[in-house]
């Protein structure tokens, strides 16, 4: 078995060459095009600077995965189902994997066997941690696991590699966190900028005026610059009391709170946020967004557009995985008993309901049901109802003639 393509002989060679690519995290290549070094270069940095440390992109992480991980689920086979919602060392299968997704763009699936050579347990690798180990062609043969100092070689029949699409890189997928990443990063500043100005009684910048009969030397001039740069620039400095020589003066310069606006720059790249990780703001609170009537329409858009195509990737990257185990598997989600598209579900039965030009069957397959035997499903005709006050009508003699 190879999930990765056919691996028959004849097969093979017939592929494209796929382009070999030394693996570095998805984020460092995005910082070192982008960035400019304003932000973090590796994956870890920036989850650790910017995803742990912003309410925003958490809170739009945790509606999907906690959405896909509850969504109810329904297989072909009890036994893969079972397998694919237990619980491996403390880790939800689906939450690890949807989370990994969203931030890395790739998730990686290692199938441990059991004692019939079965898959018994499937756990999901630390993305960053793994990388591809290419063919002579480019193609995927295994994957390389690294902990410190500590690396593994795992076959590709052991793995199942689920990623999103990247326009520029043959093995890895683009996460969201790369698009995230400088709305997140301005949301961040300007909290902190706005914290610094509190701590420092929210004082206003301005400008040194020198009200002394001699103009500063050139010396005077880059000491005060160099005190200014060290010691009143930056967000962690905004506000500081300035100490000044003689013949300086503190002039106010002050920005009205309409040109400096951060208020609305924070709720900007919220906004901003959300829409990367696929959620509708008005689920998260944030004021001045009206995309959406109301609260069910912004839930069901949450629901259509963000968790059931990103669990149908899920699902039929593991079914596809398992097949060979479990031939002909399906993995899916049980839209009739999500909640949120309640209001879809009646929708179509009324629809189906009113068309008379459908059988029984027919509507029972358009609403997602089995057909029934024809007996069942086609109604007998009733019989024509006799008027009222009519005598009843005399029975049938039949006669029989020798």
């Amino acid at each position: 078995m190879n999930l990765f393509g056919w691996k028959m002989a004849g097969r093979a060679s017939a592929r494209p060459a796929s382009a070999r690519v030394a693996h570095t995290p998805i984020l460092s290549r995005m910082a070192s095009l982008s960035m400019g070094g304003a932000w973090p270069r590796s994956y870890e940095s920036q989850v650790r600077e910017l995803y742990l440390g912003n309410a925003i992109a958490q809170a739009s992480v945790r509606l999907v995965i906690q959405g896909l991980a509850a969504a109810p689920l329904r297989s072909s086979d009890p036994t893969a189902l079972a397998l694919v919602k237990a619980t491996s060392a403390g880790q939800s299968l689906l939450e690890s994997l949807t989370m990994q997704l969203l931030l890395h763009g790739n998730a990686y699936v290692e199938m441990m066997g059991g004692a019939d050579a079965r898959p018994a347990e499937l756990y999901a690798l630390r993305p960053e941690r793994v990388s591809i180990e290419a063919d002579s062609r480019g193609w995927p043969a295994a994957f390389v696991y690294r902990v410190g100092s500590a690396i593994s070689r795992i076959p590709a029949e052991r793995m199942i590699h689920l990623r999103l699409a990247h326009p520029l890189d043959d093995h890895y997928g683009l996460g969201c966190l790369a698009g995230a990443a400088g709305a997140i990063a301005i949301h961040n500043s300007a909290a902190q900028w706005n914290k610094a100005l509190l701590d420092n009684a929210a004082r206003p910048s301005g400008a040194l005026v020198n009200t002394a009969s001699e103009a500063l030397t050139a010396e005077q001039f880059d000491r005060l610059k160099d005190e200014l740069d060290a010691n009143f620039a930056g967000a962690a400095n905004a506000g500081r009391p300035l100490l000044l020589d003689g013949g300086l003066n503190w002039q106010a310069m002050s920005l009205s709170p309409a040109d400096m606006d951060f208020a609305g720059l924070k709720a900007a790249a919220a906004r901003e946020i959300a829409l990367a990780f696929g959620v509708p703001p008005m689920l998260l609170g944030l004021p001045g967004d009206a995309t959406y009537a109301n609260y069910r329409e912004a839930n069901r858009a949450l629901w259509r557009q963000a968790i059931l195509p990103l669990a149908a990737k899920i699902l039929d990257g593991l079914a596809e995985g398992l097949r060979h185990w479990f031939p002909g598997l399906s993995l899916d989600v049980d839209l009739d008993q999500v909640t949120a598209l309640a209001e879809d579900r009646e929708r179509l039965w009324a629809q189906l309901d009113a068309a008379s030009f459908l059988t029984v069957n027919e509507k029972r397959v358009g609403a997602g049901f089995p057909a029934l035997d024809l007996d069942e499903a086609e109604p007998k005709p009733k019989p024509a109802a006799e008027p009222e006050g009519s005598a009843p009508a005399a029975p049938e003699v039949k006669l029989n003639v020798w």
